[in-house]
Order: C-alpha cells, then structure tokens, then sequence
C-alpha cells in the first residue's frame, strides 16, 4: 500500500508539474492528457501484435505513460512571447523554441539525480529530450535515426504531431482527422517509425474516441 500511494503521489506530481508548465503555453488545452493517452494506446498495440516485445513489459509502459506527460517540461525556459507567438517563428525564435528538448532532459536529468528511486523517470527523459528527432535522422536536437531515437520517444513523436494537427493553436485552426491522418501516413518512414504508424492505424478508433472526447469537452466548456 505504501509503494501504491507513493506511486499516485508521483503521478499526481508529474501531471501537475506538466500543467504548470502547460498553463503558460495558450495553444495546448489539454495537450498533456491526450497525448498521454495516444501513447497508451500505441503501446498496448505494438505489445498486442508482438512488436518491440522485449521492451514493452508493463513496467516500461507504466513508466512511459507517466512520464509523457513531462514531455514538454522543457518550454519553461522558453519566453511566452515566443511560446504564444500569434504567427509564423522566425528562424531565430524556432532555434530558441527547439531548445526545450535538451532543456527538459536536463530538468529531469536533474531530478534523478536528487530523487532516490527515481528510475521511472529515464523515460521522461527519453521522451523531453528526443520526441522532436525523426526516423530518417533529419530531427533535433541530436539528428537520431531509426531505432537509435528511444521507443518511448518514437511513439511521442507520433502522438505529439497527431494532437498538434487536429488541434486548435493560436495561429491555426485545427485539420479535420482524414486529413491529419493522411500527413502521419505520409510521413511513414520518414518522420516516423512504420511500425509506430501501423500501430497508431491499427488502434485508429481509439484514437478517435479519445480525440473526440476531448473535442467535446472543450465545447461544453466553451459554452459554459
């Protein structure tokens, strides 16, 4: 019972830890949430059809599905003039904003090394610092390729991209799904691990279900 509670007091702290962090960011109601779920369903497709066995043991996907909330820990040290930036960034504003990688993966480096028993958070780490790198090595911040990029990250990637898409943001209304879908299906091999986007198709209706969920929480608090 002790190691229950201190795990809900862990994940309790890291959802918080990501709301502060999100709550400065006006583009992302709800971000964390959803994309923590497409995760979950990702990985408990790759694990349902036998793919990246080794690595997806429950503890790993316990671990991966808390930590991905922390993902984006890392825009705490960019300005809110460039997070809530109404346009286009310029060159110079996209390299600060593509900072937040490595500043994340230091955060929470740094966190481990000040928690005991804190190896649960590898991936949070994992996921802050590469879930911008892409399949074909052309991401950032380290230009990782192919299985090189951590899984954990690997299945952000898609996760992120997919929820940014559909999403409303401050400078674009969000895609209607068949063609957010299509982007994700084109980039198969490219940005993206194939094995990860034939998951993610094979698992579309729970995407859907959670992608609309969300949309009709917002509505009903829009006309609240």
């Amino acid at each position: 019972h002790k190691n229950e509670s201190i795990n809900k007091m862990q994940s309790a702290f890291l959802i918080t830890l990501a709301d502060m962090v999100e709550s400065r960011d006006e583009n992302t109601g709800d971000h964390v949430r959803k994309t923590a779920s497409y995760v979950k369903i990702i990985l408990d497709e790759l694990k349902r059809e036998g793919v990246y066995t080794e690595q997806l043991t429950e503890k790993y996907i316990g671990d991966v599905v808390s930590s991905a909330p922390l993902h984006d820990v890392g825009k705490i040290n960019v300005s809110d003039l460039i997070l809530n930036k109404p346009g286009k960034l310029t060159d110079e504003e996209f390299e600060i904003m593509k900072t937040h990688t490595t500043a994340g993966g230091n955060i929470i480096a740094s966190i481990i090394d000040k928690i005991p028993d804190s190896d649960y958070l590898l991936e949070a780490k994992n996921l802050a610092m590469y879930h911008h790198e892409k399949w074909n090595g052309k991401g950032y911040p380290a230009g990782l390729a192919g299985e090189d990029i951590p899984l954990s990250a690997r299945v952000m990637a898609v996760a992120d991209v997919f929820d940014a898409l559909i999403s409303d943001r401050c400078y674009k209304k969000g895609f209607p799904y068949d063609k957010a879908f299509s982007i994700i299906r084109e980039e198969r091999g490219r940005q993206f691990d194939p094995k990860i986007v034939d998951a993610f198709f094979a698992a579309e209706d729970q995407i859907l279900e959670v992608a609309d969920k969300f949309s009709e929480n917002n509505k009903q608090e829009t006309s609240v």
